[in-house]
């Protein structure tokens, strides 16, 4: 029989028990189950007995490549065995025409806005995978219609934010006490005229630069306010500024046969609800380029619940990189055909951002 690895090429297996290791991946992530020497021996290229077949298994298995759930014969991949697959021996299909058509037709941003678009993007790409569809994005600026300070209580203002979009947002500020009602107003009248028309992104350094050159016809107590206003306006940069789309999370109950299964997804719903950690996790695929694959107890976040995630970053038409779309779900994925999905998904939506 060969030798597990070919002299000097490290982990790289040789010929038979790659072949062995790979077909029987391939039958498993199909079934789900476990693969016996006898089933292998029907779908291998190269005529080897059962026997043979099982003493490739155990060597196999020694590595820590496979291991045997049941009492039965029959052999499944460990996390280590998945990642030497994928990263290896997985053979990448390629998108059919119709589904490249399919993908790009189902999440047009013809006429909606871009949350929308985000979310239909998700959620096609639950359906077509039958995973959880994730996305995480930046919040996106609002262009801004008017900002006005009200008086609410002695030392608090609340800032008024309108976007152009129509919606409305609150914030609490201290003001000095006794500040006169049209300190308030000049404050107001001030930002809105910079800011109408624009993000505060766009126009906050020049406000700033306004007011520390004292160009702004300012007195010292509405500059004040005025920073202050900025000063909240402008949210710390942190997970609240990210934005978690989660769709088709009921896909994951589809391959539940057993009481241990429905306990490893009670706790994978518990994992998701971990919104923090789970935007964390996709960030993580911001850090390379193209479809990064996340197996089982690789990450911390879903290491009890035997989760993988398909994840690729989407760029504007700048090329920077603004979110990252994937999908989520058993580490039993059908990587050949999901990974071109994501990797597609997240091209569209990319070209969809221009």
């Amino acid at each position: 029989m060969d030798a597990p690895y070919t002299k000097g090429a490290g982990s790289t297996l040789s010929e038979r028990p790659r072949e062995v290791f790979r077909h029987l991946v391939e039958a498993f992530l199909t079934s789900g189950e476990p693969v016996g020497s006898r089933t292998l021996s029907q779908r291998l290229p190269i005529a080897l007995s059962p026997a043979s077949i099982r003493n490739v298994m155990a060597d196999l298995e020694a590595m820590g490549l496979l291991y045997a759930p049941h009492t039965s014969a029959g052999r499944v991949p460990t996390e280590k065995g998945l990642r030497l697959f994928v990263d290896g021996l997985l053979e990448i299909g390629q998108l059919a025409p119709d589904e490249r058509v399919a993908i790009e037709g189902r999440i047009s941003g013809t006429g909606r806005g871009l949350e929308d678009v985000l979310t239909q993007a998700t959620t096609m790409l639950s359906g077509l995978s039958r995973c959880a569809g994730l996305l995480v994005a930046a919040k996106q600026d609002t262009v801004l219609k008017h900002v006005e300070f009200v008086a609410v209580a002695p030392g608090k203002a609340l800032v008024v934010i309108v976007g152009e979009d129509g919606q409305v947002e609150n914030r609490l500020i201290d003001t000095p006490m006794g500040l006169p009602v049209s300190t308030l107003s000049e404050a107001s009248n001030y930002l809105s005229a910079r800011l109408r028309g624009r993000t505060l992104d766009a126009a906050r350094a020049e406000i700033l630069a306004e007011l520390e050159n004292e160009r702004a016809e300012l007195d010292v107590l509405t500059a004040k306010i005025v920073a202050e206003g900025l000063a909240t306006l402008a949210s710390p940069d942190g997970d609240d500024e990210k934005v978690l789309i989660v769709r088709g999370t009921s896909h994951l109950l589809d391959s539940v046969d057993a009481q241990i299964d429905l306990e490893r997804v009670r706790t994978l719903f518990d994992d998701i609800e971990r919104k923090n950690d789970l935007i964390r996790l996709l960030e993580l695929a911001k850090q390379g380029d193209g479809v990064r694959i996340f197996i089982g107890s690789e990450n911390r976040l879903f290491s009890l619940s035997g989760s993988s995630i398909i994840a690729a970053p989407y760029a504007n038409t700048q090329g920077k990189i603004v979110g990252v779309i994937g999908v989520l779900g058993p580490t039993r994925l059908n990587y050949g055909r999901i990974i071109p999905m994501v990797d597609h998904t997240a091209k569209v939506v990319g070209r969809l951002l221009g």
